[in-house]
């Protein structure tokens, strides 16, 4: 961690409101000026998608897995790196993974592949990373310990499944079969990966159905937020005020001293009022230490 140059990282699969997470960020850091270097998580899979199509066939040969949730399909070394670097310089090396053909006709590529390595940071306020692994830890890599404000977003699981199931066979061409079969395949990474960063978090949003997702291998239709509660865990709530968090979101209530439920149509309002303090916080912090360093260069 460092104040000079802070990172905030979002971790968590798909499924939890990806895109009312990433407009809620955007508006804070808009309405607090902030400029910020923005990094996927995505842009640090160790292969192309064809690469892990052939990956995952030469698993399949040698009777072990492979997926897009574990150490073998992802450079933690690098991310680690990124992390490190801002954290004492404000730069590191980044790329983007283009994911359809409209993100990749501009770079004269093809889907599924990555751009080239290129520089970030000059001039930016803090980092932000979203994506699967931003607070992961392994017996080589510590992503955690650089990140300043660890924030997960945690779909339960059936909805992670629906979610995955509706996606690949609508819009990837995938039979149910197999992308049930996948799922069971990533299941021992998403359990030795994935799961434990929500205990490392400061704070987790979890998206909660209130329909009936008990069978996810059948479903038809993805639950909206409209549908969902959202359960608001925070790690240390001496500083968060749940009171005026009360008072602002209809339909909210506490079900431990530091869990708050929200309605899930509720989720980026709750986002904005809980975490723009914080972040207001970090950059209060990054202020006061460069006026130290620029008072200690100035002896």
């Amino acid at each position: 961690m460092s104040s000079r140059n802070p990172i905030i990282a979002v971790t968590g699969s798909s499924g939890a409101g990806t895109s009312t997470t990433i407009e809620s960020f955007e508006h804070i850091f808009r309405s607090l000026g902030i400029s910020s270097a923005t990094v996927e998580g995505d842009s640090f899979h160790r292969f192309s998608r064809q690469e892990m199509d052939l990956e995952k066939r030469k698993a399949r040969e040698e009777q072990r897995n492979v997926s897009y949730f574990g150490d073998a399909a992802n450079d933690f070394d690098a991310l680690e790196k990124l992390f490190k670097d801002y954290s004492e310089t404000g730069k590191g090396k980044m790329r983007r993974y283009l994911h359809t053909f409209d993100e990749a006709v501009p770079y004269n590529q093809m889907p599924g592949t990555f751009t080239p390595w290129e520089e970030l940071g000059e001039g930016t306020d803090l980092l932000f990373y979203e994506g699967l692994h931003g607070g992961v830890v392994t017996e080589k890599n510590d992503v955690a310990k650089h990140v300043d404000l660890l924030i997960g977003m945690v779909p339960i699981v059936n909805l992670e499944w629906i979610q995955k199931i509706i996606r690949d066979t609508n819009q990837r061409g995938h039979s149910r079969e197999a992308v049930t079969a996948s799922i069971v395949r990533s299941m021992e990474d998403y359990i030795s990966f994935i799961t434990p960063q929500f205990s490392r978090t400061h704070i987790n949003f979890q998206r909660v159905p209130t329909v009936d997702t008990s069978n996810p291998f059948s479903a038809k239709a993805i639950p909206t937020l409209d549908e969902s509660f959202v359960v608001i865990r925070c790690r240390e709530s001496s500083h968060l005020d749940f009171p005026y968090y009360l008072s602002m979101i209809d339909g909210a209530f506490m079900s431990r001293m530091n869990t708050l439920v929200v309605p899930g149509g509720k989720m980026g309002l709750a986002m904005e009022l809980i975490l723009t303090p914080l972040i207001k916080d970090i950059m209060y912090k990054k202020r006061e230490a460069n006026k130290q360093l620029d008072w200690m260069s100035d002896l």
